[in-house]
C-alpha cells in the first residue's frame, strides 16, 4: 500500500518550510542587504548614519539574513589580474642576511681578519675577509647559519649556498630554498591582497592564485578597476633605517650595503641609509589614523614584542642621531632621537590628508606585500552591464520555467501539477542551500539553475512513465503508484550520480565562473532527486489518502 511512516513526512515537510525560509531574504535583496551591512556596523561598534539606523528595521531580526551574493558579471565591479615578482624575494632575503653575517665573521676578527661586502647582484653576497688563509674557516661559520628547508630532493638541503674563490666568498638562496619562497611569496600575497581588500569594507570578493605566480582579484561593486588598484597595488613596506647622510644628488655613489632614497616631504632632498632596516613592517601590531600635536593627520603604530626590543635598544644607543622611517623606498620623516623610546610605538607625520592617513593605516595593518605586483589585465564591469546580464538571466529562468510547467501539466495533468509544485519548492531549495552556504551567484551560475530546472522534471518522467507502465498490467491504483516509484529509483541515482560527478569534476578543476556553474547544478541535482523522491510522492499520497480514486490517468 501507498503510505509514508509520520516522522518522514513531518521531516519532508520540515525540510521544505526550512529550505523556503532560508530562500526569502532573497526576495527582499535590497532590504535584507542594508539590514546586513547596518547590522555588521552596529557589531563592530562603529556609529550609524540616519539611513543605515533605518535599515536595521528593513527586514525582521528573527527571520533568516543571509542572500545570496551577486558575482562581478551580475553586480559590477573591478576584475585585475596581477603578476607576483617572486624574484624581489631574493633580494630582500640577502640583504636582511648580511648583518647576520657580518656579526658572525666579526666575533671571529682575529682568526677571519677584517670583513667587507663587495659590490655584487641583488639576490647575491659577496663577502671578502683581510686574510684568505682563513676563508675555508669564514665559510664553515657562515654555513652554521644556514637553517634547513623540507624538499623533495632530500634530506640535509638547507637555504643557502656558500662558495669560496680567492679571498671572497659568494652567498645566495639554494635553488630549493628559492622554489619554497617563491611558494611562500604567493601564499602571503594572496593572504596580504585579501585582508586589505576586507579591510576596506567590500562583498564577497574572489581572490585566488593562477598558474605559479598569478592572482586573479574580482571585487563586486567597487566603482572602477583604478580604485581597486590604489587599494591593492602599493607595496606599504615600512621600515626604520639608519641614516647615513643627506644630500641633493640622486647619482651619488651611496657606499656598500647603503642606498639612496628620496624625501616624500621635501622635494629634491634624498637620504642615505643603511638598507639593512632596524625594524621593518612586519612586526607592526596595529596602526590607526590619528592626529599629531599639531591637528594634522597622521599614523600612529604599536609593534610586537620583537619589534618594540629592537626599537627600543636602536634609539637608547642612538641618541641625538637621526633615523628614517621609511615607505615604499621614499622617506616619509627623518626625526632626531631625542630620548629612549621604550614601549614600542610611535607616530608617522607628513603631509597626509584624513583620507590618505586612513588608507595607509589599512595598508600597514594589513601588513607589507613581499614583493611588487604588476597588474597585466584590468577591466570595469558597470553596473548597468550587471543588471543586464540579471534581467537576462530572469527571463532565461523565467520562460525555461513556464515551458517547463506547461509541458508538464500537458502531458501528466494532475500528476504533472504534482511534479510543478515540487519544481518550485526544488528552485526555492535551490537559492536556500546558496543562501546558507554564503555563495557567489554569477551568470554561469544561473545558467546551472536553467539547467537544472529542465532536469529537476527528469526524474519525475522516469516515476510517471513507469507509472504509466504498471497501469498497464492490471494493477491497482495504489500498487501501480508504489512499483512506480520503487522500480524508477535505480534510474534515477544512476543518471543524477554521474552528473553529480560532473558537477564535482567541474569544480574541483575549474575557477571562477565554472566553478559558479558546478557549484548551482550540484545543489540542483541534490535538491531535484530529493523534490522527485519524497516531496512529489508526499502530494500524490495525499491525494491518493483523500480521494481514494477506482483508477487514474498519468
Amino acid at each position: 500500500m501507498l503510505q509514508i511512516e509520520t516522522w518522514k513526512r513531518v521531516l519532508i515537510i520540515l525540510t521544505c518550510v526550512v529550505g523556503l525560509l532560508l530562500a526569502l531574504p532573497n526576495g527582499f535583496y535590497s532590504k535584507v542587504e542594508n539590514y546586513n551591512d547596518a547590522h555588521a556596523l552596529q557589531a563592530a561598534g562603529q556609529p550609524l548614519s540616519a539611513d543605515q539606523t533605518a535599515g536595521l528595521d528593513d527586514w525582521p531580526s528573527f527571520l533568516p539574513s543571509n542572500i545570496v551574493n551577486l558575482g562581478l558579471d551580475l553586480r559590477g565591479g573591478a576584475h585585475l589580474l596581477a603578476e607576483v615578482k617572486v624574484e624581489d624575494v631574493y633580494a630582500a632575503r640577502m640583504a636582511a642576511f648580511w648583518p647576520e653575517v657580518r656579526n658572525a665573521l666579526r666575533a671571529e676578527r682575529a682568526t677571519v681578519g677584517t670583513v667587507r661586502l663587495q659590490p655584487s647582484p641583488e639576490d647575491v653576497l659577496r663577502v671578502k675577509i683581510s686574510k684568505p688563509e682563513a676563508l675555508t674557516q669564514a665559510v664553515e661559520i657562515v654555513r652554521s647559519l644556514a637553517q634547513p628547508i623540507v624538499s623533495l630532493t632530500g634530506l640535509g638541503v638547507t637555504d643557502i649556498v656558500v662558495q669560496a674563490t680567492g679571498d671572497t666568498m659568494t652567498i645566495q638562496l639554494s635553488d630549493d630554498e628559492k622554489i619554497a619562497s617563491n611558494n611562500r611569496t604567493m601564499l602571503q600575497s594572496l593572504e596580504i591582497v585579501r585582508r586589505r581588500i576586507d579591510e576596506a569594507g567590500t562583498r564577497e570578493p574572489t581572490i585566488q592564485r593562477q598558474g605559479e605566480n598569478r592572482i586573479l582579484i574580482q571585487v563586486p561593486g567597487i566603482g572602477s578597476a583604478s580604485e581597486l588598484k590604489e587599494l591593492i597595488g602599493t607595496t606599504a613596506q615600512l621600515t626604520f633605517n639608519s641614516v647615513v647622510g643627506v644630500g641633493s644628488n640622486p647619482n651619488a655613489t651611496p657606499g656598500i650595503g647603503n642606498i639612496i632614497v628620496p624625501s616624500l616631504d621635501e622635494p629634491g632632498t634624498f637620504y642615505t641609509i643603511e638598507r639593512a632596516p632596524v625594524v621593518t613592517g612586519e612586526e607592526l601590531v596595529d596602526a590607526q589614523p590619528s592626529f599629531d600635536q599639531n591637528g594634522n593627520p597622521a599614523v600612529t603604530f604599536r609593534f610586537n614584542t620583537s619589534g618594540a626590543r629592537k626599537f627600543g635598544d636602536y634609539t637608547a644607543a642612538n641618541i641625538g642621531s637621526p633615523f628614517a622611517i621609511v615607505l615604499d623606498n621614499e622617506v616619509v620623516s627623518a626625526p632626531t632621537i631625542q630620548s629612549h623610546i621604550a614601549g614600542g610605538s610611535g607616530i608617522i607625520t607628513g603631509r597626509f590628508s584624513v583620507e590618505e592617513s586612513t588608507n595607509l593605516a589599512i595598508l600597514l595593518r594589513a601588513g607589507a606585500l613581499p614583493a611588487e605586483l604588476i597588474f597585466l589585465e584590468e577591466r570595469t564591469i558597470g553596473p548597468e552591464l550587471g543588471q543586464d546580464s540579471i534581467d537576462a538571466g530572469k527571463v532565461a529562468t523565467v520562460v525555461a520555467f513556464i515551458a517547463v510547467l506547461v509541458f508538464m501539466f500537458l502531458s501528466y495533468g494532475l500528476f504533472g501539477v504534482f511534479a510543478n509544485i515540487a519544481l518550485i519548492i526544488n528552485v526555492g531549495l535551490i537559492f536556500g542551500l546558496l543562501s546558507l552556504i554564503g555563495a557567489t551567484l554569477t551568470l554561469p551560475g544561473i545558467a546551472g539553475i536553467v539547467l537544472t530546472v529542465g532536469m529537476a522534471v527528469d526524474a519525475n518522467v522516469l516515476i510517471f512513465e513507469r507509472i504509466r507502465e504498471e497501469l498497464k498490467t492490471a494493477k491497482g491504483p495504489a500498487r501501480a503508484i508504489e512499483l512506480g516509484y520503487e522500480k524508477a529509483l535505480s534510474a534515477i541515482l544512476d543518471a543524477n550520480i554521474t552528473t553529480f560527478i560532473t558537477a564535482v569534476i567541474l569544480f574541483a578543476m575549474g575557477s571562477g565562473p565554472v566553478r559558479g556553474f558546478a557549484i548551482t547544478l550540484g545543489l540542483g541535482i541534490m535538491t531535484s532527486v530529493f523534490t522527485a523522491i519524497f516531496v512529489t510522492r508526499l502530494l500524490v499520497i495525499f491525494w491518493f489518502e483523500r480521494k481514494r480514486p477506482k483508477t487514474i490517468e498519468v
